[in-house]
């Protein structure tokens, strides 16, 4: 990596800079998007025990022919199975690689009009989210990321738990300097601190990440040497 693309993708605070994508961000340059000095990146797998997104093969394997430290994630529904949507998230991803970051789990509202983690006891929620951790860690050798936020940990799960022992991706949109951290976790390992960057080889907005580390703890992360 020359030394511009470095400084390029450090951001304010030293943080390297990362995008999470899905299907709505259409076809992507991945090698565009690693010129522009994104450090990694995430795609979307899989969703509830039924969908299965639509770019994530092209992401897939973009981001590694880009030469990016590549991750995958699946949207969480606490309503149906869980066996059967890890073992789809599985299926998608297959065994993970050198240069390949752990798995993450998207822990969010399922809809804004009705919520399924609203129908589901609130002493169940936490069990089938670490139900999934459990599993995909087992089946695939990494332990996963937790991604969610302050304002849903304290409204849809009452406490973290046994959650707060995997590293946390928090969603805090802020100018800050730091993120608000959910209760249960006392420090982060990636910050999706906008919903609204631009990055060339991306057509449109594009979530923004920061990675809490150096290039040598990025790429340890990804099981891969310098």
């Amino acid at each position: 990596m020359g030394s511009t693309t470095q400084a390029n993708n450090l951001a304010a605070g030293g943080n390297l800079l990362g995008i999470d994508v899905s299907h709505y961000n259409g076809a992507i340059s991945w090698k565009a998007v690693a010129a522009a000095g994104i450090a990694f990146a995430y795609a979307k797998a899989t969703e509830s025990v039924a969908v299965s997104d639509k770019r994530f093969a092209a992401n897939w394997a973009g981001m590694k022919q880009a030469g990016l430290p590549r991750g995958a994630y699946h949207f969480f529904h606490p309503a149906k199975p869980v066996q059967t949507q890890a073992a789809k998230f599985i299926a998608a991803v297959g065994a993970l690689a050198p240069g390949d970051l752990p798995p993450m789990l998207d822990l969010e509202e399922t809809s804004a009009a009705k919520d399924e983690w609203d129908g589901v006891p609130l002493a169940e929620r936490v069990p089938l989210a670490l139900q999934w951790l459990q599993i995909v860690e087992q089946a695939l050798g990494r332990k996963p990321i937790v991604y969610t936020r302050r304002g849903f940990v304290q409204q849809k799960l009452g406490k973290a738990g046994a959650l707060a022992s995997y590293p946390l991706w928090v969603a805090h949109y802020t100018k800050a300097l730091k993120p608000a951290l959910p209760p249960g976790w006392d420090t982060w390992t990636i910050w999706q601190y906008t919903d609204s960057g631009a990055v060339a080889g991306i057509t449109g907005k594009v979530d923004m990440d920061r990675f809490q580390g150096t290039r040598a703890d990025l790429l340890a992360l990804a099981h891969r040497a310098t």
